[in-house]
């Protein structure tokens, strides 16, 4: 008898301990946060190129104009529902005007909801969200979006956005070695147009605590399966280092455009035809701080929209690839506070013509810009 009473005082000690609420852990509370930044340049257009070019951000922008004028105005808000949900909301105004009385426009560049850690070391994402192309990899790293997009942004290689499903996450703990997987429409932040979708691919190593990372990633879309076939099948590779006193990094791509070319061969065979264009580019920068409050930034990219071109071929008029283009920009970067930045900079962009025996046009051209950039930040 004093054996069972001696039990059940125990078992009824032990449960009473199991239900007690563990002081240690912290309680989860839902909470959000506000955030943005803006960015935009007193702009001073010192020459402008010869051979008809709009493919950039001032090549169709005149001789001497000048111009007070945001590129960017973001507002975002994040919101933890619980340990393992939470959104993201993400207002954009990009320097378009699609509004009928020609105002700023604003559309939605996030909308998701992320499943953390849905297990382990993954994260499920739904909906709005970065893509892996660049935006999640080698922008970062670049800093400088206030001056100018990476290469396959500014190329129009591929989006920085798209609505879709991915999942991304570790192989282990420490985060040396990543991937982020994803299913999208491929239209960015517009609705969906066609039935095709795009697939994104991307796997990332650091080492050196982080220090130096290697990010590798391919995409595919389709874009018509009738009368033939249409597709955009894109290769990246960024190496990138990165510390307190200096970084650098280099990007490049190559995106092959299946049947994205019409041409009629030079005689004597006057043949006709549908091929494939090759696109490719590199990116080479290097910033770093000079003194407490002033920092630098280089950067030179090459681009050729089709190692493909032919010369002596008679190319559709909607064809794209006679000029390559080589791109260098150079700034000062003044931080009076933290997350203020006034940064003088030289924006140019050369063309060289590859086709000046039939078009009639200068050998190489060019666009040239003076611009102060003010960049701040809230959050």
């Amino acid at each position: 008898m004093k054996k069972t009473l001696v039990f059940i005082l125990l078992l009824v000690l032990a449960l009473d301990v199991i239900g007690q609420k563990d002081t240690t852990k912290i309680e989860f509370k839902p909470s959000g946060k506000l955030w943005g930044y803006a960015f935009g340049d007193f702009l001073y257009k010192a020459h402008t190129n010869s051979l008809g070019m709009s493919n950039t951000q001032y090549a169709s922008t005149a001789k001497d104009f000048t111009s007070l004028e945001f590129r960017r105005i973001y507002l975002g808000y994040d919101y933890d529902i619980s340990e393992h949900f939470s959104t993201q909301l993400l207002f954009a105004y990009e320097g378009a005007t699609f509004t009928t009385d020609g105002n700023r426009s604003i559309y939605i560049k996030a909308a998701n909801v992320k499943w953390k850690n849905i297990f382990p070391n993954s994260d499920l994402v739904i909906g709005a969200m970065s893509t892996p192309t660049y935006a999640t990899t080698s922008e970062p790293v670049w800093g400088y979006r206030s001056l100018e997009k990476t290469i396959m942004d500014m190329r129009k290689i591929g989006g920085s956005s798209d609505v879709g499903i991915s999942l991304q996450g570790k192989f282990d703990d420490q985060g040396n070695l990543g991937y982020n997987l994803m299913i999208g429409n491929g239209s960015g932040a517009k609705p969906e147009a066609d039935k095709f979708k795009k697939f994104y691919g991307d796997v990332y190593f650091k080492i050196m605590d982080h220090k130096l990372i290697l990010d590798l990633g391919a995409d595919n879309e389709w874009a018509q399966a009738k009368p033939y076939e249409k597709a955009k099948t894109t290769y990246k590779i960024f190496l990138g280092y990165q510390t307190s006193a200096f970084t650098m990094g280099v990007e490049a791509f190559q995106q092959v455009q299946k049947n994205g070319t019409i041409f009629t061969e030079a005689a004597p065979s006057v043949v006709r035809d549908t091929v494939n264009a090759l696109a490719s580019g590199i990116s080479i920068f290097a910033r770093g701080p000079l003194t407490k409050k002033l920092g630098f930034v280089v950067r030179y990219d090459y681009f050729n929209p089709d190692s493909k071109f032919n010369k002596n071929n008679v190319y559709a008029g909607s064809y794209t690839g006679v000029y390559t283009e080589s791109f260098l920009l150079a700034g000062l970067d003044y931080t009076p506070v933290k997350n203020v930045h006034f940064i003088p900079n030289i924006w140019y962009d050369m063309y060289n013509n590859r086709y000046a025996s039939a078009n009639n046009l200068s050998n190489k051209s060019n666009d040239l810009a003076f611009r102060l950039t003010v960049h701040y930040i809230f959050k």
